[in-house]
């Protein structure tokens, strides 16, 4: 599903990433771990196209995603690619079911009937289906969090990455929310890489990746 070939990045003369390889396979959920300024947040921006390496290649299926244009490169992120970070990042003014369906609103592949009926059914299946007329400010964080995941796989993404998804909810929602990365995974056979300092959810994973300075422990 994944791979990534001798990724290196530098910011200036400080080396974050010293030529990682890895290997993520499909329905695989894969934890990264690490100390603050190991590189974990900057390895997953590179992973899922957000930010370019310095050398190395990054393939998801078939694609070396950085030998695509910019255009192309967006339209790939877009179609083949979601992302659940800390902070949720709904936009304010739209209901949780129009939050959900931005990606596919972009995409333009489908009617935008048929997105908004996937995207309720999403909502519905991941508990929410008495939300999807609410602003982001009437839903608890754990809500928002799980419109956020809703958001990602509208698009039917390929791979889903998240940068520390609990990170700002309270211990009931952190595993309410873990546990719906597993669902998925056993029930979309849905692929996740996860940064995150949660070691109970690192050690639940497939895999456990630990980055120290700049690499991956072995």
């Amino acid at each position: 599903m994944l791979k990534a070939r001798q990724i290196v990045r530098n910011y200036g003369s400080l080396p974050v990433l010293k030529g990682i390889d890895l290997e993520i396979a499909k329905g695989e959920l894969v934890t990264i771990v690490g100390a603050s300024g190991a590189g974990k947040s900057t390895l997953l921006h590179i992973l899922g196209t957000l930010d370019r390496p310095d050398a190395g290649q990054v393939f998801i299926g078939d694609t070396d995603v950085f030998a695509l244009k910019e255009k192309d490169l967006a339209t790939f992120r877009n179609q083949k690619i979601g992302f659940v970070f800390q902070f949720h990042n709904l936009l304010p003014e739209f209901t949780a079911l129009e939050n959900v369906c931005m990606p596919g609103f972009i995409g333009v592949r489908i009617q935008e009937s048929e997105v908004r009926r996937k995207g309720g059914e999403l909502l519905k299946m991941l508990g929410l289906k008495d939300r999807l007329n609410h602003l982001p400010s009437q839903l608890s964080g754990g809500e928002q969090q799980r419109v956020a995941v809703a958001r990602a796989l509208i698009n039917d993404p390929a791979i889903i990455f998240a940068d520390e998804p609990s990170g700002n909810l309270d211990s009931r929602n952190a595993e309410d929310l873990h546990q719906l990365f597993f669902r998925l995974r056993n029930e979309l056979h849905q692929t996740f890489v996860i940064v995150t300092h949660n070691e109970h959810l690192a050690a639940l994973a497939d895999r456990k990746l630990e980055m120290v300075d700049g690499g991956i422990s072995l």
